[in-house]
């Protein structure tokens, strides 16, 4: 598959959200406080947009409570609005955080890969696919402001952004933590993570599936700066600043350059990668240890 095609079909069209969004009212708009250009809040169910256009930059926020679990739907609802700010040449840089206290993103929704059918299993998988393709390909810069836990689908999201900030909270761990539930994490979620903190830590990361609190996560270089949590946000704003101050042309052919490898291997097997992840996820074994780990999910919850 080009690469050019992959991109550039909307994504409404790809992951068929029309028949998946029940109500989502996706592209509605409030005013924000204080009015102005470019002071128009816009989302959906799941995800709220907060933009500035006068400084080129827009806030995301998950809003998927209790923890942002990515669901299908959510998948879906954070495409559309990357592809809504992208589209509109105001914007050059999005920050993306949480709007659920103490969570981030608590990463895949192991709900949609378990006791369902292969189909559910291929199209959940085609979502979490091309939600990694459309941010980590993204022409904007963008910078996680990580204000809670952020774990495996979490971590990765993050990883396709330009700059991590994390907030200084020994409880907001980070990591692909994938194999401490039976899950091999595949392919291209191990290259997104070597290209950040390189081979031998990716491969110890990997194994063992390990969460790095904030000092240990800065040290190995899965964030780039760790502040006081009340500085989160500010500080991704501070730095979409100082990326925006390189020519966009420039900045964004560096980007692709730097990315092509890592979004080629991917795009070129999305087909077989949507197969092995439904013929490992549909075993009897993995089935069974999704179901424990649910189970000990809710006991946990009562």
């Amino acid at each position: 598959m080009a690469l050019a095609a992959a991109v550039r079909v909307p994504a409404r069209v790809l992951l068929r959200a029309g028949a998946r969004l029940p109500g989502a009212a996706l592209g509605r708009t409030e005013r924000a406080d204080g009015g102005g250009d470019g002071a128009r809040r816009f989302g959906s169910q799941r995800v709220l947009v907060e933009p500035d256009a006068g400084a080129g930059v827009a806030v995301m926020k998950l809003k998927n409570p209790p923890v942002n679990t990515l669901s299908l739907e959510f998948l879906t609802e954070l495409v559309i609005c990357l592809e809504k700010l992208e589209n509109d040449k105001s914007f050059r840089g999005v920050v993306l955080t949480s709007d659920c206290p103490g969570v981030f993103s608590a990463g895949l929704d192991l709900t949609e890969m378990c006791g369902r059918s292969p189909a559910h299993y291929a199209e959940y998988w085609k979502a979490v696919q091309e939600l990694w393709l459309r941010f980590y390909q993204s022409n904007l810069v963008l910078v996680s402001a990580i204000n809670g836990a952020c774990p495996a689908g979490g971590c990765l999201m993050t990883l396709t952004c330009d700059y991590r900030v994390l907030a200084d909270n020994p409880r907001y761990c980070i990591g692909l933590n994938e194999t401490q539930l039976g899950i091999v994490a595949p392919f291209w979620f191990k290259d997104t993570l070597e290209n950040v903190i390189g081979h031998r830590a990716a491969e110890r990361a990997l194994q063992l599936g390990l969460l790095f609190p904030p000092a240990e996560a800065l040290q190995v270089g899965i964030v780039d700066q760790v502040v006081p949590e009340e500085q989160v946000q500010s500080t991704a704003l501070s730095v979409i600043a100082q990326w925006m101050t390189t020519p966009d042309h420039a900045r964004q052919l560096t980007k692709a350059m730097m990315r092509k490898a890592t979004a080629s291997r991917l795009i070129t097997q999305r087909d077989a990668d949507v197969q092995n992840f439904v013929s490992f996820i549909s075993k009897d074994s993995i089935q069974k240890s999704l179901q424990l780990y649910l189970e000990r999910l809710k006991e946990k919850k009562r």
